[in-house]
């Protein structure tokens, strides 16, 4: 099979291009020529609005997959939670990457550290967070925390926190440990994934190329990992059929035993944690679906 050369298209944020690289060096060590290709998405262009004042889906991804679909990049490399459960047709996912550390991370300023509160922040703290899913997950545990939007990408984020802009904000650990960034002068705390449900899929890459080009997949496909595959595809499946993007207060997290959801009908509501175990012989989805609905 000839070795092609493989265009990647990513967003431009240090987190984004990291992990653009880290695919890449990946298709050069099995012999590819690769090239990166920076594309500015919606979410990158609109930092001062909430995620549910922006129109439509697929903040971080829609002109990505458009440059794709148009023949300007070969490669997608996306955030997997970022990307919508139906992909615009003529795209496919060709591989997933091995799993990160999924779990949410709390960083907070010293003076606001509090061990004997949950979460180990101080009564009546000041959080940043825009997601609506951590949002209502923070509202089941802690009634009393003034939650505060926060865009940026991650190191801006951090940058607002030590600024004293709030008393801690919230972060997938994936993109903190991914970037190696100096968090040494905040006090961290690794999130329980089976408590604070993150978002369906956080953790792993979706390498995304066009239906049409076999060449690229099957060079792609090459770097599948399949026990993530197999992981996130009921997470994925439960985010599908409840309609959701990334507004829907929705967290899936499949640790291989046990389906764990966290879900509200809006930000402004405290979430409802249910565990669904798993039957080897059974689809857990539809019954996950059915208790959602019925809430």
């Amino acid at each position: 099979m000839d070795k092609p050369h493989i265009r990647i298209g990513t967003r431009g944020s240090d987190l984004a291009l990291w992990q653009a690289n880290h695919v890449k060096a990946r298709l050069e060590s099995l012999g590819c020529a690769v090239s990166i290709q920076i594309i500015q998405t919606q979410g990158d262009r609109i930092q001062d609005l909430s995620f549910d004042k922006l129109e439509g889906k697929g903040f971080f991804t829609k002109e990505i997959e458009s440059a794709l679909l148009n023949g300007d990049v070969d490669l997608a490399v996306h955030s997997h939670k970022d990307l919508e459960t139906t992909p615009p047709p003529g795209l496919v996912i060709a591989a997933v990457s091995e799993r990160e550390d999924p779990s949410e991370l709390l960083l907070m300023r010293s003076e606001s550290h509090d061990p004997s509160e949950t979460f180990e922040l101080k009564a009546g703290a000041r959080i940043g967070t825009s997601s609506a899913r951590r949002q209502s997950i923070l509202r089941n545990f802690r009634s009393d925390l003034e939650i505060a939007e926060l865009r940026g990408n991650v190191p801006t984020r951090i940058e607002k926190l030590r600024s004293g802009q709030y008393d801690a904000i919230l972060l997938a650990k994936a993109g903190v440990s991914r970037l190696n960034l100096d968090t040494s002068d905040l006090i961290t705390l690794t999130l329980n994934p089976k408590e604070f449900v993150p978002a369906p899929a956080q953790g792993v890459l979706g390498l995304q190329v066009r239906l049409t080009d076999d060449h690229t997949y099957a060079w792609v496909r090459k770097l599948n990992y399949e026990p993530s595959e197999h992981c996130i595809h009921i997470e994925r499946e439960v985010l599908r059929n409840m309609e959701g993007g990334c507004q829907l207060p929705l967290g899936v997290y499949n640790d291989g035993e046990v389906v764990h959801v966290s879900y509200a009908k809006s930000k402004q509501e405290a979430a409802v944690l249910i565990k669904f175990p798993i039957d080897k012989n059974l689809d857990p989805v539809p019954s996950i679906i059915e208790t959602l609905n019925a809430l």
